[in-house]
């Protein structure tokens, strides 16, 4: 799948929450509401990444990875986004130094 089809889908469903948040709440998350959420989602996968070694006991931990993964693809597109930030061209870039580091 193309890297921007993977935007696109997660921007269609930001819209969608920022509809239901007005409905509920009066206003839709900010990024920081959205770095937030981002942060306890990391701290729910490292525990998944805990429990895949036997460090954690979670039920269905490797079941559940892929969904947490998605979920912090999710934020830090959506992030992205609120930021003006080519995520795949930043992503080229970083790896292009990242290769060249020694």
């Amino acid at each position: 799948m193309e890297f921007q089809k993977l935007i696109n889908r997660a921007m269609d469903l930001r819209t969608q929450y920022e509809k239901k948040e007005k409905q509920l709440y009066g206003s839709t998350s900010t990024d920081e509401d959205i770095a937030q959420g981002l942060l306890a989602d990391a701290n729910n996968l490292v525990k998944l990444v805990m429990a895949e070694h036997g460090k954690r006991e979670i039920l269905h931990s490797a079941e559940k990875l892929g969904s947490h993964l998605s979920h912090c693809l999710w934020s830090v597109i959506v992030l992205a986004k609120m930021h003006n930030v080519d995520l795949e061209q930043s992503f080229m870039e970083t790896m292009d130094k990242l290769e060249t580091q020694e």
